[in-house]
């Protein structure tokens, strides 16, 4: 039994590694909260705090520019559990440890991290800014550093940024890049997505890159407008950074936006974020929430950013009013490729370490640099065949929208 219980925690440290080097996104997102959790059980939830905002003054007078403090909390639950199981005969686990890592463990952790790896791209929906043209393969390098520019007009900071395009766009990126020296492959499946560094951005391949389908949103000669006025406060939206919008004009009951549709409102521009500069460009808003008209074309749906026109956490130049044009992007009812631009900071990644068996179960748990993997084993002494678990428990947070943007193929 002693002998058993070895192989058992070997197998999951090197198991914990290779699940570890098989991530990509998870690689890259923020991290910072790993230390704060302890063995936990899934929905355990951990309170984030969004940064505060303040307003400079001009003069001596401070009279106009003292801010109260309005901090937001965001809830990051380990809501996400992933488990890659398979039998072994008696027979499998005679072979020695790097015949069994090669035929089994190395295949299951690239399939369990590969399931974080979907979780993550999985948030897409909640990040708001836009580029790209819809229905269009990003291909140049001048398509990938617009993603950047976006985020430098928005305020995101310089440094930790990165994209994530689909194979086929990394195949015309790089071929777009061919007179450049690119690095070579190493080991881990980060550093093999690599493909080159451009636009202030570290670019990568992943095979995990989500598709969204568009709603029914241009069916039928309508004519989408805001109803009533747009702009709340920061404090009323500060813990989910999102507002109700009333809109009218849409085809009469008709499910409008799926959960990740985005759009844009005339006469809505937005601000850097730092200088409160108008960019000149109109502020697109995403859908956090599947929406559908009623029997008079009338709508309301949850929408991100809000609209916040003054102050330290303005995000727009203007408020658009009643009667503003909305115009949704793509073309309804397709789907489309969402390649990711993010600073680390837009979405953070937490696991959790596993309570462990407590039936007497052989049982091993590993931790590495904040991943945290459980082994469990069973033996069915009817059929002589030992049942094997890797699980893991995480939760996912896009804790800053706007650090992001979707580049849209």
């Amino acid at each position: 039994m002693a002998n058993a219980f070895k192989v058992i925690d070997a197998v999951t440290r090197r198991a914990t590694l290779a699940f570890k080097n098989n991530l990509v996104l998870g690689a890259l997102v923020d991290r910072q909260w790993d230390s704060q959790v302890s063995e936990a059980g899934t929905g355990t939830d951990i309170r984030i705090r969004r940064p505060v905002e303040f307003e400079a003054g001009t003069t001596a007078d401070i009279t106009s520019t003292q801010t109260d403090i309005e901090e937001g909390n965001l809830t990051l639950s380990l809501n996400f559990r992933r488990t890659v199981s398979f039998n072994a005969t008696s027979e499998d686990l005679s072979l020695n440890i790097q015949d069994f890592d090669t035929r089994y463990t190395m295949p299951a952790m690239k399939r369990l991290a590969q399931k974080v790896e979907s979780s993550l791209f999985g948030e897409y929906d909640k990040i708001y800014s836009f580029t790209g043209t819809p229905g269009t393969t990003p291909s140049t390098a001048l398509e990938v550093a617009t993603a950047g520019a976006n985020m430098t007009e928005a305020g995101v900071p310089k440094g930790d940024r990165f994209a994530l395009y689909t194979p086929l766009a990394t195949v015309k990126i790089a071929d777009s890049l061919k007179a450049l020296n690119l690095p070579t492959v190493a080991r881990t499946a980060l550093e093999d997505a690599r493909i080159n560094r451009l636009g202030d951005m570290d670019i990568y391949e992943s095979a995990s890159i989500p598709t969204h389908t568009t709603g029914v949103h241009t069916t039928g000669s309508t004519t989408p407008l805001t109803n009533g006025t747009t702009a709340v406060t920061y404090l009323s939206s500060k813990d989910t950074y999102t507002m109700s919008l009333v809109t009218d004009g849409w085809a009469l009951s008709t499910a409008i936006f799926t959960a990740g549709d985005q759009f844009t409102i005339a006469g809505c521009n937005s601000v850097n974020l730092e200088t409160k500069v108008d960019t000149g460009n109109l502020q697109v808003f995403t859908c956090t929430a599947a929406s559908s008209s009623d029997g008079s074309g009338d709508m309301t749906t949850t929408v991100s950013p809000p609209v916040i026109v003054s102050g330290p956490y303005q995000n727009v130049a203007a408020e658009p009013g009643d009667g503003a044009a909305i115009v949704p992007k793509g073309t309804e009812s397709t789907a489309y490729p969402q390649n990711l631009a993010m600073h680390k900071n837009a979405m953070t990644l937490a696991f959790a370490p596993l309570a462990m068996p407590v039936d007497g179960t052989m049982a091993a748990r590993h931790s590495l640099d904040g991943v945290s993997v459980r082994l469990a084993a069973a033996h069915n002494i009817l059929t002589d065949v030992n049942t094997w678990r890797f699980d893991v428990l995480y939760g996912i947070k896009v804790q800053n929208p706007g650090f992001a943007v979707r580049h849209w193929g």
